[in-house]
């Protein structure tokens, strides 16, 4: 382990793992609910939409909850079909109308028996079976998203998974805001199906220049092998907790243009 380079990403996360991270980030958009059913389906719309310029995402996902009554899980659960025009003309970069309304069905169809998201990922909704790792969990939870009648070929794109080789960086980012739990209340810690230390590092193009430009990446292609090296090195950090770098590297490339 390099001690200064330890040294700096802990400077980093304490700069940054804050309570004033969130009003600028995705994360808030979850942030504005109380219920947990509406936290998970807020956060998973934010997570999905979490690419290209920060203010956007969250201008587009409030726009869309804004459509959904600002009460997702309701709007989920007990919509009527004319409820539904409300979703027409959504569009964010790939993500429009067709990709929202699938949406809403598959929610329909997970929480009215299910009580949280939490088992669509780590339980196996075919075989029963419990699911123990990260790999395990995105792989299958593609696969059940997809799983309805009439599924949209084209949705499928925005729910990648590790057996095509994606990072992943949104979903990580999404089980890193349900899962992982720290002190300045940033990330929600209210699933419990895996602990903290299992997570994957949420890698995108910043946080993989960052960590290459650090030499604590070492693959030149960013993709699913490439998060579990930096994963990896950051368990050297904190065994326990290694997604919290995130918060370093991604500001690091986002905010501080470090390279």
């Amino acid at each position: 382990m390099n001690k200064e380079l330890k040294k700096l990403l802990d400077q980093k996360l304490r700069q940054y793992n804050r309570i004033e991270f969130i009003e600028k980030d995705p994360i808030c958009i979850p942030h504005q609910f109380k219920k947990q059913q509406d936290i998970e389906i807020a956060a998973f719309f934010a997570s999905i939409f979490a690419w290209g310029n920060r203010t956007t995402i969250i201008n587009k996902s409030n726009e869309l909850l804004a459509r959904m009554d600002n009460a997702p899980y309701e709007f989920c659960i007990h919509h009527q079909t004319k409820d539904l025009k409300k979703m027409l003309g959504f569009v964010h970069r790939t993500f429009n109308d067709t990709d929202a309304l699938y949406c809403v069905e598959f929610f329909k169809h997970h929480y009215s028996t299910h009580t949280s998201l939490e088992t669509a990922f780590f339980t196996n909704q075919f075989t029963g079976e419990k699911l123990k790792t990260v790999e395990a969990a995105l792989t299958h939870f593609q696969t059940y998203f997809m799983s309805l009648e009439d599924a949209p070929r084209r949705t499928q794109k925005h729910v990648s998974s590790p057996k095509s080789g994606s990072t992943c960086k949104r979903l990580n980012m999404f089980l890193r805001w349900m899962i992982r739990k720290d002190e300045q209340a940033v990330d929600f810690g209210i699933w419990k199906a895996i602990k903290a230390s299992e997570l994957i590092i949420p890698i995108d193009v910043h946080v993989a220049r960052v960590s290459r430009a650090l030499g604590i990446l070492k693959r030149p292609k960013t993709d699913w092998t490439a998060a579990l090296e930096l994963t990896d090195y950051c368990r050297t950090l904190d065994p326990k907790d290694p997604v919290k770098y995130d918060f370093a590297l991604f500001s690091l490339g986002v905010i501080e243009k470090f390279n």
